[in-house]
């Protein structure tokens, strides 16, 4: 294996579904991984998901049981306060707060040196904003991975009104080192794909509310009439409904318009902790 560019270890922060998805992704590159999290213990579980869906490949024979040893070697559950020196890169992916975000950017800049990458998975919160947390805002861009990310070719690149050219620039040889498609993206309310997908799942739960048709004729009349690989529910409950929700509200509070108001299906089924598959019951129970 050739030489990682960063020539130092990365570090993750949120071992959910995105997180250690996202941690895959680097030490299937060849990378040592960080995976950090609120406690060890939740650090640990995202590892554990991991290996789980590791070997699963290694059941079908797309991987070799020495490299997925290997891969996962590379992965160490942790802390922030315990990142190592080696550290030179950090993404985070928790919780689409600001306020959770702005904790950990504080940590890791307070962790990391000067001249290491900071960037944030976040699916619709401003760039600018979220900089502003950081002492060096210029060293703050997005990286937005798409679910699952080990799979999924995609990753948004995004600048905000103080993100450095020469950071855009290393985001996006480090995304093409990883084996993805980076796509540079002005800052704006859910940047492109989230923009267009989000506000498609938003209307197809309104049909479902105002009973236009039943779940399963939306999905697959979205499968067959537009050639759609998944349907808008089922593509609803892999996302999170509350991670729909979450981007809806930043659509509908950053551009004021009305059309991208939140369905009240949604947030009703978002209170019911009906949050799709991480809960096992969302639009379809699994």
């Amino acid at each position: 294996m050739k030489e990682n560019s960063l020539k130092g270890a990365v570090c993750v922060v949120g071992a959910g579904t995105m997180g250690w998805g996202i941690a895959q992704v680097f030490a299937a590159t060849g990378y040592k991984v960080y995976l950090c999290d609120q406690t060890e213990e939740q650090a640990i579980r995202g590892k554990q998901a991991m290996h789980k869906v590791l070997d699963k490949q290694v059941e079908k024979g797309r991987m070799e049981q020495a490299a997925k040893d290997q891969l996962l070697d590379r992965v160490v559950p942790c802390l922030i306060d315990a990142i190592g020196d080696d550290c030179v890169f950090a993404i985070e992916a928790v919780f689409e707060s600001p306020a959770v975000k702005k904790i950990v950017f504080e940590q890791l800049e307070a962790k990391l040196p000067a001249e290491a990458l900071i960037t944030t998975n976040t699916s619709s919160l401003s760039i600018t904003e979220l900089a502003c947390y950081l002492k060096d805002p210029g060293r703050l861009a997005g990286m937005h991975f798409f679910n699952p990310a080990p799979l999924m070719s995609l990753v948004e690149v995004i600048g905000g009104a103080r993100t450095s050219e020469e950071t855009l620039t290393r985001v996006c040889e480090l995304a093409t080192e990883l084996g993805k498609t980076p796509v540079r993206v002005n800052e704006a309310p859910g940047f492109v794909v989230n923009r267009l997908l989000i506000p498609m799942v938003n209307e197809a739960i309104f049909l479902v509310s105002e009973g236009v048709a039943d779940i399963e004729s939306i999905d697959q009349a979205m499968l067959l009439g537009a050639s759609h690989k998944i349907g808008p529910l089922q593509l609803g409950d892999l996302i999170g409904l509350d991670v729909c929700l979450a981007i809806m509200e930043v659509l509908h509070q950053e551009t004021g318009d009305d059309k991208y108001r939140p369905a009240p299906l949604l947030r009703k089924m978002v209170r019911a902790g009906k949050l799709g598959r991480k809960t096992k019951q969302g639009f379809y129970e699994y």
